[in-house]
């Protein structure tokens, strides 16, 4: 599947917004990817994972994702490569390992988002992982909106993404929808807190 592809099946889906939107980051912006949409169909989410999966270069035992955006998508790569699946929620603040859920020194894990923006939800799970003393090999991604190839090229570590979307973003203040009213009051269509780095 090419991002063409899926960037397609977001259309069909409703998954591509377009409006006044307030973003994880503070940020606002004119165009939304909500992947829950592109996810809430079992095969449309199969079949992104196992697209997901062929590009993986690494060895993997487990995928981690963070809540909320990432638990769907780490569970259906991890089934299309056949390891298990875990994912992090938010104990004060930060991101944590709950539910029984643990992991192995050294053993070898593959974090998963939905959608990186600015990185900064999945680079809690890469330190959550360290912290664990267990090795991070990459980074997986249905959207990449983060606006560089790799956002995680200072860490060293590889990162698939399975479609590219630029979206442009302006911090509050400057936002040229707030200040001609156009596209109403900014909504926030995700799962996150406004000023949660997502």
């Amino acid at each position: 599947m090419n991002q063409e592809q899926v960037l397609e099946q977001g259309r069909k889906c409703g998954a591509l917004l377009e409006g006044h939107f307030h973003l994880s980051s503070g940020r606002h912006s004119d165009r939304y990817f909500q992947c829950a949409l592109l996810l809430s169909d079992p095969l449309r989410a199969e079949a992104l994972a196992r697209a997901a999966a062929l590009r993986i270069e690494a060895a993997v035992d487990v995928v981690v994702g963070p809540a909320l955006g990432g638990v769907i998508w780490a569970h259906e790569v991890a089934r299309a490569l056949g390891v298990r699946a875990l994912f992090t929620e938010r104990v004060e603040g930060l991101a944590a390992l709950r539910r029984g859920f643990e992991l192995e020194p050294r053993e070898r894990v593959l974090v998963a988002e939905d959608v990186v923006t600015t990185g900064g939800s999945t680079r809690e799970v890469i330190e959550l992982v360290r912290r664990a003393e267990a090795e991070v090999v990459g980074v997986t991604a249905i959207v990449n909106r983060s606006g560089c190839s790799n956002p995680f090229e200072d860490l060293k570590l590889p990162f698939y993404a399975l479609a590219e979307f630029e979206v442009e973003s302006w911090e509050a203040s400057a936002c040229p929808l707030c200040a001609s009213n156009k596209g109403g009051p900014a909504v926030k269509p995700g799962s996150r807190s406004v000023g949660a780095q997502g």
